[in-house]
């Protein structure tokens, strides 16, 4: 598990990290783990639970702050790595290396504060009439060992050291991470980071480990043990719904919180286009093309209201695609999705191809792509709004202010959706922001959704098929919420109760105490 050492010969069951631009293998095998493994790893986090829940919030921060410490300890190391192994330039790996470091933290100060278990004390009534109220003390309590499962698109924000393994060791919950094939030896050294944090701090042994594979086997293994409690996971649609199908077909059904993709629509009203429609083309392709398109904020779905100002914004979109540079993709896997749903899109009646950069011919790079359609196209076919993950968008045409709502109220669950207009024109279209409500978690106006702020109030989820609870997020300190259960104490005498119910508030936490909050 994490302290398996990289071997330098090809032993059975094994692989390496590939560089993406090149195709070249990268030094290192890494072990499949077997079926044998994945349990011990899973039953020593059932084992490890037992101490660790018991951890004060204190304690966990603590622990969570030296897992940043060890992270950051890495150096360059890490960052050549994870460069090696994803293509991504350094500087995007930088900044990705103080998110995860920086969410680790931020968990840390929100578990200092203590307020985030929820408190809530309804004290006894012994003399109210008809019959006496007990005294009922309620809180968050973590649900038990999580299975987490890196992404492909972040080797550090979202993988072995992400928000889901961040939240759940905040939780109280020991963690077993399956790392992403395409960063095998970046996840092995930030989850090496990661054991040193728990020997360092005194955790049990279990309350972390990682294991790595190719295989689908390794991730079952994973979801149907019977210590795992809950998964959160960031990637497809369809391995999503995979790992949500085997929890649910589980003797004891356990919650997934799968994030599965969006195409993030951007609404382009009238007027503002006529203001500003250049430079909004312009940011809008530099926002399709971002990182290779391959953030889940990437907006691959722009919908305007036929105008003579649309067709100069789709002039002016399609010049600055044309001119952007085909750069490598993750994996040589996601770049053939790429191309071959590219290509299904512009097979598709009423679907052309608006603009498109100079394919190069290299080992995985993807050749950003606009198309366009017409909103009547889109009503037929809503498959088209669905998630191509790469460095492309789909420009759909309504004839009408109507039929602009019309497409609004067709589209299923997405993370986030954008308007644009002016100040009036926002005002005349308060009915587009009630539908979109409805449609996704992080609703912005006048800014495209590539960015996400790691903050007490960010939402990152939204309705299906975008995740698979539209109540969760799986970025910010609300992500701690997803693994955490509601315990009440009922009539338990002061001693035995945890100090966040204790009625002396040792914590000095806020707390729901007969209706009112007090700290």
């Amino acid at each position: 598990m994490t302290n398996a050492p990289i071997t330098t010969t090809s032993p059975i069951d094994s692989f390496q990290g590939i560089n993406p631009a090149t195709g070249e293998a990268l030094p290192g095998f890494f072990q499949e783990a077997t079926t044998d493994e994945v349990a011990q790893a899973c039953e020593l986090a059932a084992k490890a639970f037992s101490e660790y829940r018991k951890k004060s919030g204190a304690e966990k921060a603590k622990f969570l702050e030296q897992i940043a410490t060890e992270i950051e300890a890495l150096g360059d190391e890490l960052l050549t790595r994870a460069q090696a192994e994803s293509g991504l330039p350094l500087a995007r790996l930088t900044g990705e290396r103080g998110r995860t470091t920086g969410q680790l933290r931020l968990f840390a100060d929100y578990l200092r504060e203590g307020s985030w278990v929820d408190a809530r004390i309804d004290t006894a009534l012994p003399d109210r009439q008809p019959l006496p109220r007990p005294d009922l003390r309620q809180m968050l309590r973590p649900l038990g060992p999580v299975g987490v499962f890196g992404a492909s698109n972040f080797p550090l924000a979202f993988s072995v050291a992400g928000g889901d393994t961040a939240s759940a060791l905040a939780a109280g919950c020991p963690v077993v991470v399956k790392g992403h094939p395409a960063h095998p030896g970046t996840s092995k050294l930030v989850g090496e980071a990661i054991s040193r944090a728990v020997t360092i701090c005194g955790m049990p042994a279990g309350t972390f480990s990682i294991v790595q594979g190719r295989t689908v086997a390794v991730g079952m293994a994973i979801v149907n043990h019977p210590a795992i409690k809950a998964v959160g996971f960031t990637g497809s649609f369809r391995g999503g719904k995979a790992l949500f199908d085997a929890a649910a077909r589980r003797p004891e059904p356990i919650p997934v919180y799968a994030e599965m993709g969006s195409t993030n629509p951007v609404f382009f009203l009238p007027k503002i286009l006529q203001e500003k429609g250049s430079v909004l083309a312009q940011s809008y392709v530099g926002s399709v093309t971002l990182g290779v398109g391959q953030f889940c904020t990437n907006p691959g779905l722009a919908i305007v209201q036929q105008s003579p100002e649309v067709d100069m914004f789709l002039q002016e979109a399609g010049n600055t695609i044309t001119k952007s540079q085909p750069a490598a993709m993750l994996t040589q896997g996601i770049q053939r999705a790429f191309t071959e749903g590219i290509g299904k899109l512009s097979e598709a009646e009423g679907v052309n191809v608006l603009a498109q950069a100079t394919a190069v011919e290299s080992f995985a790079h993807g050749t950003p792509t606009l198309l366009k359609t017409t909103a009547d196209a889109l009503v037929a076919n809503p498959a088209l709004a669905e998630e191509v993950f790469g460095p492309s968008s789909v420009i759909v045409e309504a004839s009408s202010r109507e039929q602009l709502l019309a497409v609004a109220n067709g589209l299923e669950g997405h993370l986030t959706a954008t308007v644009y207009g002016t100040d009036d024109e926002l005002l005349e279209y308060t009915d587009l922001l009630e539908i979109l409500e409805q449609k996704v978690g992080r609703l912005l106006i006048n800014g495209f959704p590539t960015g996400v702020e790691v903050s007490h109030a960010m939402q990152h989820g939204g309705p299906y098929p975008a995740t698979t609870d539209s109540r969760s997020t799986s970025v910010g300190t609300n992500a701690i919420l997803r693994f955490a259960r509601p315990v009440c104490y009922q009539n338990f005498p002061d001693a035995l109760l945890p100090d966040e119910l204790k009625a002396a508030n040792p914590l000095h936490i806020w707390r729901l105490v007969d209706g009112k909050w007090m700290s």
